[in-house]
């Protein structure tokens, strides 16, 4: 369906592109890889046509439509509803309603045949496009992408634009073009949107091509991995892990080429020297010389896969308890995020802060942070606990007016200067790039100088919001590695579930106001957490969520046996909820005695039964509740 041939663009001197080659066909599901600056979304603006290049073609199919999400369309803003905006998508069936509810509007007063054939004309088009269904779908996919029903109805330009991306990509999805063109889809994200997201590309007919720095998402979505680099594109007939396993595999082979390839030209190089002096053997000296000339040369493998050579450091430990949070409420006007809710935050734990966009994540890393001191309740910092806080506002916090390893330099003087290159090599600022002024990069670029910076902090508690945003697949590498070696507490919050997967060994979610907690980590959580919500479905539906016809209603002596059976039911939940919080409370206090540390294994055993018995007890609470629910609506 597309076909690139001998593709160069060049940019100044520079050759993003050199003769590359790559087919694209029907119905496949493709990742565009490549570091930050390989040319990556330059190429999908030179498919739908917005750059040219310097020469060789890129052909199409003939009626091809393609769809193109792309960073620029966070600026678009629109007075008209987002369910507007999205149904523009449909562009003949809009025309085909207008034209439909003109010509009933003449009907009123002229009766014609030649109207009434018109009519019947435009009618049949139109319900063979399922135009009396795209409201439907509009709402639909703006549901799956976070949108409420309510928000339908407000104005693209009241949104932020991270969802007016959100409104852009569910417009181009409902065009369901022969080709998606996606440029980093999940962005402005939150994880149960790009939940929504991988499902619904993996049932798309047409194909996809898919620039992303989510590896767990390329996983899921694509079975086709293209990287771009060199000025070349390389296909891979896999998803993104198949292109590591795949990509070492031929770099191991060329490696052993080039090795014995070197070995043979030193071989030559000896041989030439020794007889190029002998008149006898000039002759063969000097077609071996020209031999060795026209040689096609091996290059070695490059290390595409730098690895940190910086450590954290921090002045000194924190105590055993880093954060504790008890009966801790907030709320905005009309919204409740918190309630009543406890949690504690131990010393070496690594938090994930997962969940949907406004059950208060941000919030609650504010409040932890102590940049938010507007609440209820307690949420106290432990003994010797020394914060930094990452989060897209502390760009404000940069000096304009310094170089990059300047500001670097003066927040961390405990690093070496050798260290902090690294560091900021890490995020893409290489060479000279460290030497530029603030105040004239991006705001890519300043959050990533932000993040260098909370790393380099003499702290023993991390507090991260959305850290990986604006890095490519090797920075949240670097950034992986760095994390994990870290011996401190660290919280985070982030939509990358490889990122989350690899760092935290807990997780955190919002739920009903209160923090629950699962102890574990993230690829250990999603099967858990499914399973669960499909146990919540399979339960016996409450008579508050489905009543029952009057009619159908027992009889009062049959009630009262059910309300009894039902009231002895949860008396012994409430035996069973006394046990278990007993049970937590003892568990608390051999955690908190030091002793039991001398102890590795039987530390980590107490530890284990200790977040068993509270999942345990959280798990009878919710039945509790629902229990309880069912005896008031039996009992009203």
């Amino acid at each position: 369906m597309i076909a690139i041939n001998n593709l160069t663009f060049e940019i100044g001197a520079r050759a993003l592109y050199d003769e590359a080659n790559w087919h694209i066909k029907p119905g496949e599901k493709i990742g565009l890889i490549g570091a930050n600056g390989t040319g990556k979304t330059t190429l999908l603006k030179m498919i739908v046509g917005d750059l040219t290049p310097t020469s060789g073609t890129i052909s199409k199919s003939k009626d091809l439509t393609m769809g193109y999400l792309n960073q620029d369309l966070l600026s678009l803003s629109s007075d008209k509803s987002i369910l507007h905006v999205a149904m523009e998508a449909f562009g003949r069936q809009n025309q085909l309603h207008d034209e439909i509810e003109n010509l009933l509007k003449k009907l009123e007063t002229d009766y014609s045949e030649d109207l009434l054939h018109k009519l019947s004309d435009k009618q049949h088009e139109f319900e063979a496009l399922d135009g009396y269904n795209i409201e439907y779908k509009a709402h639909e996919i703006l549901a799956g992408l976070g949108f409420s029903e309510a928000d339908t109805h407000r104005k693209l330009s009241e949104f932020s634009g991270g969802w007016r991306m959100r409104v852009m990509l569910a417009k181009i999805l409902l065009q369901a073009p022969d080709i998606l063109l996606l440029d980093e889809p999940t962005n402005h994200l939150d994880l149960p949107s790009i939940q929504w997201l991988e499902e619904y590309l993996r049932a798309f007919e047409g194909a996809v091509v898919i620039v992303s720095h989510d590896r767990w998402f390329l996983d899921r979505v694509i079975n086709r991995t293209v990287e771009s680099r060199k000025g070349k594109l390389t296909v891979y007939a896999g998803n993104y892990s198949f292109y590591l396993e795949e990509k070492a595999l031929r770099e191991e082979i060329q490696r052993g080429e080039f090795k014995n390839q070197q070995a043979k030209i030193k071989q030559e190089e000896r041989l030439i020297e020794r007889f190029r002096a002998k008149a006898s053997k000039a002759k063969m000296a000097q077609s071996r010389i020209k031999a060795l000339d026209r040689l096609e040369r091996v290059d070695d493998v490059d290390d595409d896969n730098p690895t940190v050579n910086f450590k954290f450091r921090f002045s000194k430990q924190s105590g055993r308890h880093v954060v504790n949070i008890e009966g801790l409420g907030k709320s905005y006007p009309g919204i409740q995020i918190l309630e009543h809710a406890n949690a504690i935050i131990e010393k070496g734990d690594k938090i994930a802060l997962i969940g949907a966009n406004g059950r208060g994540k941000s919030t609650l890393l504010r409040i932890i942070a102590g940049t938010d001191k507007d609440y209820t309740g307690k949420c106290d910092t432990g003994y010797n606990v020394t914060k930094t806080f990452f989060a897209q506002h502390q760009l404000e916090s940069l000096h304009l007016d310094n170089e990059i390893l300047q500001e670097l330099i003066s927040f961390a003087p405990k690093h070496s200067e050798t260290e902090l290159r690294s560091i900021l090599g890490s995020f893409l600022f290489t060479g000279d790039d460290v030497f530029k002024k603030i105040k004239v990069l991006s705001g890519g670029e300043k959050s990533r100088v932000a993040l260098a910076k909370a790393l380099t902090a003499d702290a023993n508690f991390l507090i991260l919001d959305e850290p990986t945003n604006h890095l490519d697949i090797q920075s949240v590498n670097i950034l992986i590695q760095a994390l994990q070696q870290f011996e401190g507490t660290l919280i985070v919050v982030s939509h990358d579930r490889y990122f989350l997967d690899s760092i935290a060994n807990k997780i955190w979610f919002i739920e009903n106001h209160e923090i629950k907690e699962y102890p574990g980590t993230y690829a250990e959580y999603e099967p858990w957490y499914a399973k669960r919500k499909a146990q919540i479905k399979e339960e016996p539906v409450s008579v508050a969520e489905k009543p029952k016809p009057v009619k159908e209603a027992p009889p009062s002596d049959e009630k009262a046996k059910q309300i009894k059976k039902l009231n002895q039911d949860l008396a012994k939940m409430e035996e069973q909820i006394t046990e278990l919080e007993q049970a937590v409370k003892n568990l608390e206090t051999q955690l908190a005695d030091d002793q039991l540390y001398a102890n590795a294994a039987k530390a980590a055993e107490v530890t284990e039964k200790y977040e068993l018995t509270k999942l345990e007890l959280q798990s009878v609470q919710a039945k509790w509740e629902n229990l309880a629910e069912q005896i008031m609506q039996l009992e009203s």
